[in-house]
């Protein structure tokens, strides 16, 4: 068993720590090293110092006590990007890639295609969709600062030219119009005990919860979302797994057009929208 009294542990030894998933040894090790996993790899005979060993002691047991390792090591890859996070934003998950690969099917290349993300977070689709269509015009709104600073840094660190602004979904935007609105909003019930479970426990409040059945902010989405796109334009927002058919019943009676769902590799309903 690795402890804080086995000096001079080697990388080997310490991803065979007890207790902890290896994949996150392995990310909480990289992280307490500074180094990449290529170089993990590679040394496995390196011996930590002792600041280095109690950096990654103090890492494990916060993950064992159930902090994101995201959180811990203040990194997440999303459509193969790297994005800072920390606990103001949601952790990028896969389940979110779909509601990237929707949008681009529907933005041309080469073109000056107007593109709001609301309660952008971290701001992995406003990146991720800059970095697939360069010359669309991307605006990214969160209400929360911190959340827009870490975006604003996202953004900056993969040269991701976008307009972030401060906004409670379309309350600062006044009578501005896009070609296409996309987002990923809080959806989750303010009673569903996954709420207590993982690493949601962790994450922002705010950013998860959505009224008691979970759907409060797709509903004022639905509905606000048709004086901001311009005629022809659509919207797309992803939702929770059972949730589809009632997102695809708001946006028939709001008067979208070609409402569909898309559906996640598991095969659930993740993402739906229609255009107005």
């Amino acid at each position: 068993m690795v402890t804080a009294s086995n000096h001079g542990a080697s990388v080997r030894e310490l991803l065979r720590t007890p207790a902890i998933d290896p994949v996150d040894a392995r990310a909480l090790l990289r992280e307490a090293l500074g180094v990449s996993a290529t170089h993990l790899a590679a040394h496995p005979d390196q011996r930590l110092t002792a600041p280095q060993r109690n950096r990654y002691l103090e890492l494990v047991a916060r993950r064992r006590a159930g902090e994101p390792v995201a959180y811990l090591t203040g990194e997440r890859e999303f459509y193969s990007i790297a994005f800072k996070v920390t606990p103001a934003v949601l952790i990028p998950r896969p389940e979110t890639e779909h509601l990237v690969e929707a949008a681009l099917e529907l933005i041309p290349a080469d073109t000056t295609f107007r593109v709001l993300d609301l309660a952008t977070g971290s701001g992995c689709v406003a990146v991720a969709i800059v970095l697939q269509r360069s010359q669309a015009r991307v605006t990214a709104t969160d209400a929360s600062p911190e959340a827009l600073a870490v975006a604003r840094e996202n953004a900056a660190r993969h040269g991701a030219r976008i307009e972030f602004v401060e906004s409670d979904w379309f309350a600062a935007l006044a009578s501005r119009r896009f070609d296409l609105i996309v987002s990923n909003p809080p959806n989750v019930a303010e009673r569903d005990p996954c709420l207590a479970e993982g690493d949601l426990r962790f994450e922002p409040r705010a950013a998860l919860v959505a009224g008691a059945d979970g759907l409060s902010c797709i509903r004022l989405l639905v509905a606000q979302a048709r004086t901001h796109l311009e005629t022809g334009g659509g919207l797309l927002f992803e939702h929770g797994r059972d949730q589809a058919a009632e997102c695809r019943a708001l946006l028939v009676r709001a008067g979208y057009r070609t409402v569909g769902s898309r559906r996640d590799l598991a095969g659930n309903e993740r993402v739906s929208g229609g255009r107005v």
